[in-house]
């Protein structure tokens, strides 16, 4: 657990960017149902917030990878928050898209960078960790050495941790759904009885509330 668990924890929920409804549940994009919904961009529009998020990434890349030449976010969400943190450390930023542009360049990779480089990756929230490694990919394939990965929440899938694991990525992140569980519960916002549905979910979320 990260010394910012806690706190970040609580500054989404705070904020909204982390909603729980275990009675209402979201749908996903994936189609799947679940009692929670997390838009991390949301941080973005509070000043203490994104100052607490973009100080705590620093901090670890200072602590954890001291001689990096290059910050990347991946596209969408952590664009903005790669570059706060590129400009706290005072290191070159790029972003890697999802997918190359279908005019012009063609960029997948949107920035200066140069073969060799040590790149550390900036994303906003970790589920399956697909789009996240494709990222990684995407920078590999462009010759630079991914360092690690930072971001500021994950859900804990075990599918994430395994595909991490498998692509030889270190990742680390300011909070995770434990955590945030737990400041749900301090707070009141939810019940014993919507813990119990928020853990279950976490098993299997692909397959809950079928």
């Amino acid at each position: 657990m990260s010394k910012y668990a806690i706190t970040v924890a609580k500054q989404l929920l705070d904020i909204k960017a982390i909603k729980l409804q275990p009675k209402n549940p979201f749908t996903w994009a994936s189609g799947w149902k679940s009692p929670i919904y997390c838009d991390n961009r949301k941080a973005l529009s509070y000043a203490d917030v994104r100052t607490y998020i973009k100080t705590a990434f620093a901090e670890l890349a200072k602590e954890k990878y001291a001689d990096i030449d290059v910050v990347a976010g991946v596209a969408t969400g952590a664009i903005a928050q790669g570059a706060l943190v590129a400009d706290l450390l005072n290191k070159p930023f790029v972003y890697v898209r999802s997918a190359p542009k279908d005019h012009g360049l063609a960029n997948l990779i949107e920035g200066d960078i140069k073969a060799g480089q040590k790149v550390l990756v900036i994303e906003d929230l970790i589920s399956t960790g697909s789009s996240s490694l494709k990222a990684v990919e995407a920078l590999r394939n462009a010759q630079c050495d991914v360092v690690g990965m930072l971001a500021i929440f994950t859900y804990g899938f075990p599918i994430a941790e395994e595909a991490f694991k498998a692509a030889n990525v270190e990742l680390t992140t300011l909070s995770n759904y434990q955590e945030m569980i737990g400041a749900a519960v301090q707070s009141g916002y939810v019940t014993d009885a919507d813990v119990a549905t928020l853990q279950e979910w976490r098993k299997n979320p692909s397959e809950w509330g079928k």
